[in-house]
């Protein structure tokens, strides 16, 4: 993308994304789609050894190396050299960066804020830096594939949040906390689901997240062409129907949403809102 010559119409673009949950149950094999299928309640391929697959995912992340190794001490090893490889090799090959310490802390920061919406404010006051620089190596360590950040959707929501973005780690295997590591990972997969789309059948595809200024918040809104097509409430353990869903579902006229639970065995409708464990959801993405 940096050369002098587009190459435009002679090659296509790929972002290649971690492992799914799909991918292990079907061994990488390119998942059936057509345009029939779009605005459409997901097609669920519940596996024997989904749980099994889902737990290691979530457990060791879906880069292959720990992924394969299935090492506890492997991880944490592959965490440090990774991030120590990117701030001072991949990053410092790119960029013009003289405080590498300094990115690294924030780098290591980013990790307890996954899942909240990303006050680049408080990071700066946090660092003791410029408002600039923060804003600077956020974008930096997007490029080299270490985070991304989800905007929210504000288009027809009366006092919807326009502008803070929530961010996520490429490797929610690093996050520590339970319910944030579990949203990250539904996150990376609808993150690669979404590219997908747009990448191999040439959609206007894009991932949102859904809050008002009186915090009724959804994690997740997919949208095709500029049109909502479903929604996805994480969450660890509660199967109540969430109140938001159906808030946003009436004022965008989502077609289908979505309570994605940790638990296993769960799969029921209340309503509108289909409740159901991400190691079934999951295989209905790529």
């Amino acid at each position: 993308r940096k050369k002098c010559d587009s190459l435009f119409g002679r090659y296509h673009y790929y972002c290649l994304h971690p492992f799914s949950l799909h991918e292990c149950l079907t061994e990488g094999r390119f998942p059936s789609f057509s345009d029939t299928d779009l605005f459409k309640d997901l097609t669920f391929r519940p596996a024997s050894d989904a749980g099994l697959q889902f737990e290691r995912l979530l457990t060791y992340g879906g880069f292959p190396e720990p992924y394969t190794k299935k090492s506890r001490l492997g991880l944490r090893r592959w965490h440090n050299d990774r991030l120590d490889l990117l701030v001072k090799d991949d990053i410092r090959s790119l960029e013009d960066v003289r405080e590498v310490s300094v990115l690294m802390l924030l780098a290591q920061l980013l990790s307890q804020r996954v899942g909240s919406p990303l006050s680049v404010n408080a990071l700066r006051e946090e660092l003791e830096v410029s408002h600039k620089a923060v804003s600077r190596w956020l974008t930096i360590l997007e490029m080299v594939y270490y985070c991304y950040r989800i905007y929210p959707y504000h288009r027809s929501v009366a006092r919807a949040v326009k502008k803070e973005p929530k961010l996520y780690l490429w490797d929610w295997s690093e996050v520590e906390n339970p319910g944030a590591g579990f949203e990250n990972m539904i996150a990376g997969h609808l993150h690669k689901f979404v590219d997908f789309l747009r990448h191999c059948y040439g959609y206007r595809a894009e991932l949102y997240y859904l809050r008002t200024l009186e915090k009724k918040e959804v994690d997740f809104l997919v949208v095709v062409d500029g049109k909502p097509w479903f929604a996805v409430e994480a969450k660890l353990s509660d199967d109540t129907p969430s109140k938001a869903l159906s808030y946003f579902q009436d004022r965008l006229h989502i077609p289908f949403v979505y309570q994605v639970l940790r638990t296993t065995g769960i799969d029921y409708r209340s309503n509108n809102t289909r409740v159901i464990s991400a190691e079934k959801f999951l295989t209905a993405l790529i």
